[in-house]
């Protein structure tokens, strides 16, 4: 009896940190080995779907997920939604049976520019129509182009002419959802996607959805392409009341040199910052603040910055 209330405490001590939010995956390619750095086999997506279905995670529409983060309420941990980005044909011919078979909902968002233009590698709009039956079609910008080295003017002539066509063919389908091509944003992007009244907006970070803090307009995905550590995304929760405040802007000089970010929880006394290719690096906490000296020399036209305490995370990107 002891040795039970013992476990039984143990239990409820580190229950925080043995059940996770829930979570958004994105998928790109399937079976296309051409593009490793974007594809999944259909022999590893049936790999994690099997995970999934043993062990009792509910895959739920997208649009679910984004209406417990407008109502502020708590997501159950063990929702999961699936996204697929771009349009690629390979998802109608090689992913799109194996949604079928499982019965799980997702969201396709489109490029438009490639299926428009009819590259061979797109979807067709006739395709898109009976992946419709299935599952929703949302917008994914019409040339994938850079939106932070775009001008205001250039980046609402893309998004105007990409809701057009979509309107034109898909009439049937008015977009709520939005994603920025290559995850990419910033404050000034932000404002100009906020003027056309999305009922969400996602990014490409790994992460998790508690619901009562995510942001309804900068939502976290995370990418499983190869064969991607999905168990460990799993464990992650989101990190509530982060302000990345240094860098704010690309570094120049591809060197980062600090990084600054406040956390609203002032309780927390370490944690690790993350750059992109440097890896996570210890750092202690005063008061709610993390100043690190870090000096680190990036490669990537695209970084992130990350913090994480113990499994919650958070990151953001910076770009070129």
């Amino acid at each position: 009896m002891i040795m039970i209330k013992k476990l039984l405490l143990l239990f409820f001590i580190l229950s925080p940190y043995l059940f996770s939010d829930g979570h958004i995956f994105v998928y790109h390619r399937f079976d296309d080995t051409r593009y490793p750095t974007t594809n999944t086999s259909t022999k590893e997506l049936k790999r994690e779907f099997e995970y999934f279905k043993k062990h009792n995670y509910k895959v739920v529409p997208l649009i679910d997920m984004v209406k417990k983060i407008k109502a502020n309420e708590k997501i159950p941990d063990k929702w999961i939604a699936f996204t697929i980005d771009d349009g690629f044909k390979s998802f109608y011919t090689h992913g799109l049976p194996i949604f079928k078979q499982y019965n799980y909902p997702f969201t396709l968002f489109i490029a438009v520019k490639y299926t428009e233009k009819k590259y061979k590698d797109y979807v067709s709009w006739k395709q898109l129509k009976e992946i419709a039956k299935y599952g929703d079609v949302e917008f994914h910008t019409y040339g994938h182009g850079h939106y932070g080295q775009m001008s205001n003017e250039a980046i609402k002539e893309d998004m105007d002419r990409g809701l057009v066509l979509m309107k034109k063919h898909l009439p049937d389908i008015e977009p709520k959802l939005f994603v920025y091509a290559y995850g990419e944003s910033d404050e000034r992007v932000k404002s100009v996607v906020s003027q056309y009244n999305f009922e969400a907006v996602f990014n490409q970070n790994i992460g998790a959805l508690n619901g009562e803090c995510s942001d309804a307009y900068d939502i976290d995905r995370s990418a499983l392409v190869g064969k991607a550590p999905f168990k460990l995304y799993l464990k992650f929760k989101e990190l509530c009341g982060v302000s990345f405040e240094q860098p704010l802007t690309y570094p120049k000089d591809k060197m980062v040199r600090t990084v600054k970010i406040t956390l609203e929880d002032k309780s927390i006394t370490d944690a690790e910052v993350f750059i992109s290719n440097n890896g996570w690096n210890r750092v202690k906490v005063k008061n709610g603040k993390i100043v690190y000296h870090a000096n680190k020399r990036v490669k990537l036209n695209r970084i992130k910055i990350g913090v994480k305490v113990k499994n919650r995370i958070k990151l953001m990107v910076l770009s070129k």
